[in-house]
């Protein structure tokens, strides 16, 4: 299997994923999801990220973040390695808890935010687990449609911008996008990604080629998933 290629730079916007270690539950209690979303919380403060979007499932989770400072590594260095901690210490256990490194696809924004926003609050929705989004505590869901109020280190308001922004319209429009979709109908944007990197279309690969593959003089031959689409 060819190895993710990693892209980091400022302002970039990435789909975040990682699960347990053997697909085992890494969420065991309201409280660990908690914790988990107090260290998205530090990894804001802390190292600038800024999350648009996020899920908790129970043996892995999806988030929408930017990192205005390039350092996407640090961040979920931070938020992985913090909460592993926190899990080892409270269950007596040691060991990785996360099967090998994040998987970070890095997405035009402009074209497949709100998308990938729909994709994620719907999760929980596709696998059976409720009948509706809102009926998941454990996602950003309720606040981009108004029923409670974002925590303030959530950003919700570049995907609730094309809908009329954080208002009674703008909740309402969103809603509406995410729960009139028919399952069978819903399209899963991951099956666009190139390269296992990148979501986004040519102009978009084109630019981050030039721009930061080609003036790092990244070895491309010896990743062999990008090297026909460079």
């Amino acid at each position: 299997m060819a190895r993710q290629l990693s892209i980091e730079f400022p302002g970039a916007f990435y789909h975040v994923t990682s699960r347990g270690n053997e697909k085992k539950a890494v969420f065991c209690s309201t409280r660990d999801r908690e914790k988990y979303l107090s260290y998205l919380e530090s990894a804001c403060d802390r190292y600038g990220a800024i999350i648009h979007v996020y899920c908790l499932m129970e043996n892995h989770y999806h988030l929408l973040l930017e990192t205005p400072r390039g350092n996407l590594s640090q961040v979920l260095h931070h938020i992985n390695g913090a909460y592993t901690t926190y899990f080892n210490i409270k269950r007596n256990r040691s060991g990785h808890l996360f099967q090998g490194r994040f998987k970070g696809i890095l997405v035009d924004k402009e074209a497949y935010c709100k998308e990938l926003s729909r994709y994620i609050h719907l999760n929980p929705v596709r696998v059976g687990i409720v009948k509706t989004p809102l009926e998941y505590p454990w996602s950003s869901y309720r606040y981009f449609i108004g029923k409670a109020k974002k925590p303030p280190w959530l950003a919700i308001e570049f995907v609730l911008e094309d809908f009329g922004g954080e208002e009674r319209v703008g909740f309402r429009r969103y809603r509406e996008y995410v729960e009139r979709v028919e399952s069978k109908e819903l399209r899963d944007p991951f099956k666009s990604v190139i390269a296992s990197t990148f979501l986004g279309g040519e102009d978009f690969i084109n630019r981050i080629r030039m721009d930061y593959l080609e003036k790092k003089k990244i070895d491309k031959r010896n990743i062999p998933a990008i090297k026909k689409e460079f």
